[in-house]
């Protein structure tokens, strides 16, 4: 191998494994290293070096038996919104501090049984609410590429680690945007499928009709091999779609009918809404993905002007219905089962309502407040029933655009990262940053940023590409032909 170890995707690293070039124990102690070298990045919570290191003795003896899979002992690390059985798990809340679950989360569970080497958990926004990893109780997370800057939220742990080289990928949650728009404020690749594609069961709670994990890696390729691992049915997940397990990796590489080698998008078309291209978008965010577009139509694909009309709309109904469901979510950390219990109290009601103000922090009280005001007697038929209505209409103006194209296209978010604290005193501005990825989220689509050029001070710029329900093989197979073409997923923060 002529690059360092922490440069290897999660293929080639499959591919350094498989030929022994590398053993899974001798890559846990690399990273490890670096791990420990970068702890002032924030984007570890809890390393679990025993555990690693005992998961990559295992696999390499998996290996040697001949009974390896292609992600057995490739290391990777956990969003602390999943639980994990024995470690803690603590959604960047005080609330859960010292939690340790008696169980692990189905996408956990299924990565360890893929061979996976989890190297620990990662930070991220309070309970999944944020757009900057700035809300974690555990203080926040960098951006490799500035640390004066955010990784954006609120898998903006998961983002770091991958972008600073601590792992080859991690897993993410997206509720709005959580994967798709740290993906693009770091420069690395991240899929949220189709809603109910990968299972709920033990991730901690933030909305439930919106949650959905996904994976977040270097490469289209990456996110392809992980997410045919951590996908499918679950019967323990009542929203868990019931389908026959999928190889994303070989669709991803199923050639296109009459695609060529020169063009090997031939036919697509790729739909740009000219909603998500206003004014208001950043000068250098555009230009990047002309350019990044530009190379689309190299590679065979036509580009169609479509419209979602409602798109505006996606910010309101979001921050009506993700409050709503998370107020309903949160009323079980009442200091009564488990978690945090304020020390002093009087009676029951004063137990309640110190636990809660202790333990959750201003947005999650934020949402939570709101949540519960759109559904109180006399304001649910006036916000939450139009709310819920105008999901419907947003979801269908995705139907009639792929009437007319096969994969939409567009940016993440308006601008590239903003600085730690900017957007601190004003919520209201970092909700609106998410109009970009809040219709697919609203719509339950698959969705995905790909590292598409870079913007002011050299940050990085993500393309954001959104597919019809179960298009996630059409999706990788677009983001693995532009990544075949350009390096800019390969491109590192010094």
């Amino acid at each position: 191998m002529s690059a360092p170890l922490h440069d290897l995707g999660v293929a080639s690293l499959s591919r350094a494994l498989a030929s022994k070039e590398v053993s899974s124990a001798e890559l846990v102690e690399h990273l490890l290293g670096r791990v420990n070298d970068q702890r002032s990045l924030g984007a570890f919570l809890h390393v679990d070096a025993e555990g690693a290191r005992a998961a990559a003795r295992a696999a390499d003896a998996a290996r040697a038996a001949g009974q390896a899979g292609p992600l057995t002992g490739v290391p990777i690390a956990h969003k602390d919104i999943f639980v994990t059985k024995g470690q803690p798990s603590t959604a960047g809340s005080k609330m859960l501090e010292g939690y340790a679950s008696p169980f692990d989360a189905t996408v956990v569970a299924r990565l360890n049984q893929a061979g996976t080497v989890s190297l620990g958990k990662l930070n991220c926004d309070e309970f999944a609410m944020g757009s900057a990893n700035e809300n974690s109780a555990y203080g926040p997370v960098k951006n490799p590429w500035d640390v004066t800057r955010v990784p954006g939220g609120s898998s903006g742990g998961s983002a770091a680690a991958v972008a600073a080289r601590l792992v080859p990928a991690a897993t993410g949650t997206d509720t709005g945007g959580s994967i798709r728009q740290p993906a693009s404020f770091t420069g690395i690749t991240g899929i949220k499928p189709t809603y109910g594609v990968c299972s709920r069961y033990g991730m901690i709670a933030f909305a439930s009709s919106l949650d959905q994990a996904g994976p977040m890696a270097r490469s289209a390729e990456d996110c392809a091999l992980l997410l045919s691992a951590m996908s499918g049915f679950d019967e323990r997940d009542a929203t868990s779609v019931q389908r026959p397990p999928q190889d994303f990796h070989a669709e991803m590489l199923k050639p296109r009918a009459g695609a060529t080698a020169a063009k090997p998008l031939q036919g697509l078309r790729i739909g740009l809404p000219k909603e998500f291209f206003p004014a208001a978008l950043a000068a250098d965010v555009n230009g990047a993905l002309r350019a990044a577009l530009a190379e689309f139509e190299k590679l065979g694909a036509t580009l169609v002007d479509v419209s979602l009309p409602r798109t505006e709309l996606s910010i309101p109904v979001y921050y009506i219905i993700a409050p709503a469901e998370a107020s309903s979510n949160l009323s079980r950390f009442d200091g009564v089962r488990y978690g945090h219990r304020a020390k002093q109290h009087g009676d029951l009601l004063d137990m309640y309502k110190k636990t809660r103000s202790e333990a959750f922090g201003a947005e999650v009280k934020r949402r939570i407040m709101i949540g519960t005001y759109v559904l109180s007697h006399g304001y649910y038929d006036a916000y939450y029933l139009q709310a819920q209505k105008l999901r419907r209409m947003i979801a269908d103006d995705f139907q009639a655009c792929f009437q007319a194209c096969d994969v939409i296209a567009g940016p993440v978010a308006p601008t590239v990262a903003w600085k730690l604290g900017e957007q601190g005193d004003d919520p209201v501005k970092a909700y609106l940053a998410d109009i970009f990825t809040l219709p697919g989220s609203l719509a339950g689509l698959p969705g995905m940023s790909i590292p598409a050029g870079f913007g002011e001070a050299h940050m990085p710029v993500g393309l954001q590409l959104l597919g019809n329900y179960f298009a996630e093989g059409q999706l990788l197979q677009a983001a693995h032909a532009f990544q075949q073409a350009t390096d800019f997923h390969l491109r590192q923060p010094a």
